[in-house]
């Protein structure tokens, strides 16, 4: 069905996003990160790549937000 495979991909994108700031967390309060600029590169990139998945699945469709909008 295809909502269960929209809640699966949420889920999926929403853990990783959860375990990269969990990962963050870790690495700051063992002292491997100083500053912003000490983030692991490859953190980042999966953050935001996680980020702009989740907004692009759940950001409403232009076809039907038009639908909705003209019906009114």
């Amino acid at each position: 069905n295809d909502k269960w495979i929209y809640r699966i991909i949420v889920l999926s994108l929403g853990l990783s996003i959860i375990s990269i700031i969990i990962g963050v967390i870790i690495l700051i309060g063992t002292g491997k990160i100083t500053n912003d600029g000490s983030v692991p590169t490859i953190l980042t990139a999966i953050g935001s790549a996680a980020i702009g998945a989740l907004a692009g699945l759940l950001a409403p469709h232009l076809r039907q937000a038009a639908k909705r909008y003209l019906r009114a």
